[in-house]
């Protein structure tokens, strides 16, 4: 398709399905692939689809990504210091001094979430994500749990002595897309062959966990239409490399989701959505049934609030812009589980149907650090 040219970025749709997405079923993981022949491997990403073809519908689940990438399918680079990218110059985020202000702000979402305490979307705002985050830190710390970036709580932070913002260069794969605009209908959006990004900026601040506002504001006089520019962004590979889990909890009332080593140590903690009056959580004890990458969501309209009196079933393709977004984590009661979604700056800020939501960027993470098997609880 022609290569999508940058544009100013528009806020995310937020829509019904992405609301209220754990109502409906993405598919069950997909059955080993018959032989095929060398050069048509059963698994092989189809094409991407031009805005001006009509796009048939993708029935079952899409594998079209392994392992081992990044939230935007991009390859993950290796953790040694010889991969370390470069630290953005003269940034007062860099600084171990810097504790205050804005920059002091983005210095810690970076340096939490590297320590695998997330506030979610780093955005360089406080907040109650935020807080979370830093009570979460202080206390697997040994800390005083006061939610507050106090002085003890720098010194321990700032034992991470990688830089907070580094370097990043634009290539041609990440100009080319291919970016779509998303569907408002559902009908709309079964006929696309895949819900990809809506342009670079979507796609830039999934990769880095970030606000894509805050990617331009960090790069203010930057080309995003052109490969070889050198943009300034967080540094948040360090956050992909999770240990295995033993077990999920999920705290109702702090709205996070923790992952728990054999021992009932917490391992890691992100802000998540768990449910609403009309779908809550379903408290208890269950297991996961299944872990999927790239699911494709069975849309069931008499499953979900508010929907037309019209709609109909239909299949949604996968893709980031889907309302499970990237991952989707079963439990063993129906329609219900972990997964990702389409709207990031939402998370633990709006409701869900009785699942868990997390971003894109830590469904993925928790996804390689659990399995088939592992234990979920869900407390209030």
């Amino acid at each position: 398709m022609t290569p999508t040219r940058y544009a100013p970025w528009p806020t995310a749709l937020a829509t019904a399905i992405a609301l209220a997405a754990c109502t409906g079923q993405p598919s069950p993981p997909p059955a080993a692939p018959a032989p095929a022949p060398p050069a048509a491997p059963a698994l092989a990403t189809p094409p991407p689809v031009a805005a001006t073809e009509s796009a048939q519908p993708v029935l079952g689940p899409q594998p079209v990504r392994t392992w081992g990438t990044g939230p935007d399918g991009s390859a993950l680079a290796p953790m040694d210091e010889a991969h370390v990218p470069l630290a953005a110059e003269g940034r007062n985020e860099n600084a171990a001094t810097t504790t205050t202000g804005k920059a002091g702000i983005l210095r810690a979402q970076v340096l939490l979430l590297r320590a695998h305490y997330s506030s979610g979307e780093i955005d360089g705002l406080s907040g109650s994500n935020l807080a979370k985050a830093v009570r979460g830190y202080q206390q697997q710390q040994g800390l005083p749990v006061t939610g507050s970036l106090d002085a003890a709580t720098w010194q321990a932070l700032n034992e991470d002595g990688a830089p907070v913002l580094v370097t990043y260069t634009l290539t041609q794969a990440d100009i080319d897309g291919p970016y779509l605009p998303t569907p408002g209908k559902v009908e709309d959006k079964a006929k696309m062959q895949r819900l990809v990004y809506q342009d670079i900026g979507e796609m830039l601040g999934e990769r880095f966990n970030s606000k894509p506002d805050l990617i331009r504001a960090l790069n203010p006089d930057a080309d995003f239409a052109k490969a070889g520019t050198t943009l300034v962004v967080p540094y948040t590979r360090p956050a992909q490399q999770l240990p295995k889990a033993s077990r999920i909890v999920v705290d109702k009332s702090d709205a996070t989701l923790q992952l728990l080593d054999g021992d009932g140590k917490v391992i890691a903690q992100f802000p998540a959505s768990t449910g609403s009056s009309r779908f809550p959580l379903p408290i208890g004890d269950w297991k996961l049934t299944s872990v999927v990458q790239d699911p494709d969501y069975r849309y069931d309209p008499d499953l979900l609030v508010g929907q037309p009196k019209d709609a109909k079933p239909a299949t949604l393709p996968p893709g980031p812009n889907g309302p499970v977004g990237i991952v989707w984590m079963g439990i063993d009661k129906p329609h219900y589980g972990i997964h990702g979604t389409p709207e990031p700056g939402q998370i633990s800020r709006s409701q869900s149907s009785g699942c868990v939501r997390l971003t894109n960027f830590a469904a993925q993470a928790v996804a390689t650090a659990v399995e088939v098997g592992t234990p979920v609880s869900f407390r209030e």
